[in-house]
């Protein structure tokens, strides 16, 4: 049955990204060569830092430290994105979330609203827009102190890998005490990109194709383990999404579009498969 579905999932593709536009952004976008499993596309999509985003950071970050009266210091930045990493620990003085409500402590309702004005005027530097983010979890602890994580949803497809939240933590008057970022910035790019490797989506039977394959993975201590998918493994291929990975020997975050499978009786709970060359990219 997944053969038929994978068909039907094909031609879906093809025309939900058919309306997708193409917009601009800073990151640099270029082909990597992995065996090329459709001639002439620029896949798998890769990004990399350049000068403009870094310099676009640092402005808005001075402009924030400006308008929150705190001495100029250097922010701490994710590798390739340059989206924040935490709040720098020399800070001279404290940062706050905007003012809502005429209290000395904001409600629930009160802190989701000063949260959106926080995401608006931290774009920048979070390296995404509000409207690509969606509140997750927002925890209280006994005193007051608040979490918030958003997810960012920049694609036509979920996002995975180590990429796309938001963590946001303040005190009961709006302090801020941590702040960190691995959104992925000018996603537009991305997914247009996306859109062109996807004409060479496979519909083969992904499921027959993993059977009796191996793949690494890290466990639960970080050690490094191999596994092998006997011929009778049950097999789920559940959606398709875009894998995001850093790579680390040539400073650049690599995006594919990939089937999320799920085995049962394995050590991992989901295998990644890239949609269009069908190797297995990552699993967890």
């Amino acid at each position: 049955m997944v053969g038929p579905i994978l068909k039907l999932k094909k031609k879906w593709l093809g025309l939900l990204l058919l309306g997708l536009a193409i917009a601009g952004g800073c990151a640099t976008m270029q082909p990597v060569d992995s065996g090329k499993p459709h001639k002439g596309l620029p896949y798998p999509v890769v990004q990399t830092s350049n000068e403009q985003r870094i310099q676009a950071v640092q402005t808005a970050w001075n402009r924030i430290l400006s308008m929150q009266k705190v001495s100029k210091t250097e922010i701490p930045l994710q590798p390739v994105t340059q989206t924040i990493r935490s709040l720098p620990a020399n800070l001279s003085g404290s940062i706050y979330l905007p003012k809502v409500g005429l209290g000395p402590q904001q409600n629930e309702e009160e802190a989701i609203e000063s949260l959106r004005r926080f995401l608006n005027d931290w774009q920048v530097v979070l390296g995404t827009i509000p409207g690509q983010l969606s509140l997750k979890q927002l925890d209280t602890d006994a005193n007051g102190n608040r979490t918030a994580i958003y997810e960012q949803r920049p694609f036509s497809f979920p996002l995975r890998g180590n990429y796309g939240t938001v963590l946001v933590r303040f005190t009961a008057d709006r302090r801020l005490t941590e702040v960190s970022s691995t959104a992925v910035p000018d996603a537009e790019r991305v997914q247009t990109a996306i859109n062109a490797a996807s004409q060479g989506l496979k519909s083969e039977d992904i499921t027959k194709t993993l059977k009796g394959r191996s793949f690494n993975f890290n466990d639960s201590a970080g050690n490094p383990q191999s596994y092998s998918l006997g011929p009778n493994s049950q097999l789920t291929v559940k959606q398709l999404v875009v894998y995001a990975r850093l790579l680390i020997n040539t400073e650049a975050v690599e995006f594919r579009l990939a089937w999320e499978v799920n085995p049962a009786n394995a050590p991992v709970n989901t295998i990644y498969v890239d949609a269009l060359n069908g190797e297995i990219i990552a699993a967890s």
